[in-house]
């Protein structure tokens, strides 16, 4: 079932959104050659819940930890590993959800570890572009279809890179998984109409090589990688549909995110 947030339900999200926000400028000036993965859960948790909040992750479906952590051709899921050395020209991703006063937020985000080879600072900006694709198709009267046409026409005709189809957007509140789907490829036109009050994720999976994915190859049960060893680069955001266009509740730079920021909510309106 689709829930249609009220105001006072979307501050909440916000709410949650600051303290993912807040972490990921954190992990900015943590994740560099020589860490340890496993702070960056233990720096995570700790900032999550120092700010009165819950990463929601633990306990989910068994989920033990705070974030996941994955490397190069890690797509999603990978644990936090202890001993698990970042190196010059890695990428990680860090994904995490956070609930705080009832309201839950969800975001991933690319870190480029030192210096990046050519082909992954490429790989790195057309992932990030086609979050923002997504998000400027997340208006009223769009379909979910519009969305995921747009990113895959972007990903796969325009840059040649591989977009995961296996994992997608979804809907979020009141708990971490909600209608709607959200796919990152689709037909324009085609899908679920998009109302105001609807919540969502988008959160684009691009690859070196071709989109198709491999399950649990570490054994864990979780962990996602690129079925031919390519790297791979997500980025997510947790938006709301308004009639003002999509809010974003997750944003960490506002000179990015200026136009898709709610700025007043005393006279916010859905």
């Amino acid at each position: 079932m689709i829930t249609l947030k009220s105001v006072n339900e979307i501050k909440e999200m916000d709410t949650a959104g600051d303290v993912i926000s807040g972490m990921h400028h954190m992990l900015r000036s943590l994740i560099k050659p020589g860490l340890d993965t496993w702070e960056i859960e233990e720096k995570s948790r700790a900032y999550i819940e120092g700010h009165g909040a819950i990463a929601s992750q633990i306990g989910f479906d068994g989920f033990k930890y705070a974030v996941t952590v994955s490397v190069n051709d890690e797509v999603a899921h990978a644990f936090p590993r202890k001993g698990l050395i970042l190196e010059n020209g890695d990428l990680v991703k860090v994904d995490t959800v956070v609930e705080k006063n009832h309201g839950l937020a969800d975001s991933a985000w690319t870190y480029r570890v030192g210096t990046v080879s050519p082909e992954i600072e490429r790989l790195y900006e057309v992932a990030h572009k086609a979050l923002y694709i997504g998000i400027d198709q997340a208006v009223v009267g769009n379909r979910i279809g519009d969305i995921g046409a747009a990113i895959d026409h972007y990903v796969t005709d325009e840059n040649h890179f591989g977009n995961v189809r296996e994992y997608i957007g979804h809907g979020i509140g009141p708990t971490m998984h909600e209608d709607p789907q959200v796919p990152h490829f689709g037909v324009a036109g085609h899908g679920l109409r998009l109302r105001p009050g609807m919540t969502i994720t988008i959160e684009p999976m691009v690859n070196t090589g071709t989109w198709e994915v491999k399950t649990d190859y570490a054994g864990d049960g979780w962990t996602v990688s690129t079925k031919d060893g390519g790297w791979s680069a997500q980025f997510e955001h947790t938006l709301v549909i308004t009639h003002d266009g999509p809010k974003i509740l997750t944003s960490q730079d506002p000179d990015i995110d200026d136009k898709y920021l709610i700025k007043d909510w005393d006279n916010f309106k859905i």
